[in-house]
């Protein structure tokens, strides 16, 4: 005897070889019909398309929307640093965006921004997809991207006094950093605390650390 749940049970969706040549024709001929795209020579896959940054947010939303390609996920945020590469000429850095359809396995597909380093800046699409908040975060932190938009554009794996961005292919691979507070995050809860309703009745303040006590380990009576 077979339960309601088990006659609800649906055929999974295969990936097969011949969907993924349907999805990358289309996808990469729409892309560059409405946003100006190029597809990447430089990805051995052949998964890429090239585009403006003044572009990305109206082929994000196409690709998202569109229901012949349901790009549901975005699978991560990578910065890219060009200094250095053998016979590479370009703008120095790249922000690389990786969408996939949760629902259509067959339809996987990344995006490029070519960034300037004179003119670091991408828009955010973080209101697009809610996990770009942090994704954007760690390419900023790492790289120095802006992302113009962004609610919230903090360093995330590095601390508050940190200086520079250390995978950029120029950053010293061995230089220490000193580190002599915690980043304030009251704030930035409160604020959190305020859009869900709830009201903050007596406002956080910063303390900072006793010069003397973080030197030596001692506390000061």
């Amino acid at each position: 005897m077979s339960s309601d749940c088990e006659n609800q049970v649906k055929e999974p969706v295969v990936a097969t070889a011949e969907a993924r040549r349907a999805f990358e024709s289309s996808a990469f001929a729409c892309l560059e019909k409405e946003f100006g795209a190029v597809r990447s020579d430089k990805d051995s896959w052949g998964l890429t398309a090239v585009i403006a940054a003044d572009k990305l947010r109206d082929s994000v939303l196409f690709l998202k929307n569109d229901p012949q390609f349901q790009m549901d996920m975005l699978v991560d945020i990578a910065g890219v640093d060009y200094l250095g590469f053998e016979d590479y000429a370009g703008p120095r850095f790249a922000v690389l965006y990786m969408f996939k359809s949760v629902y259509l396995p067959a339809h996987r597909l990344s995006l490029k921004v070519f960034v300037s380093e004179a003119d670091l800046k991408v828009p955010t699409i973080s209101d697009i997809y809610p996990i770009a908040n942090w994704q954007e975060r760690e390419v900023f932190d790492q790289f120095g991207v802006i992302f113009v938009g962004h609610p919230d554009l903090r360093r995330i794996l590095n601390h508050v006094e940190f200086v520079g961005n250390p995978l950029r292919k120029d950053y010293p691979a061995h230089r220490r950093q000193w580190l002599s507070t915690n980043d304030y995050m009251l704030p930035v809860l409160e604020a959190r605390l305020e859009a869900k309703g709830y009201k903050i009745l007596s406002r956080s303040k910063e303390i900072l650390p006793n010069e003397e006590e973080y030197l030596t380990g001692s506390i000061k009576k």
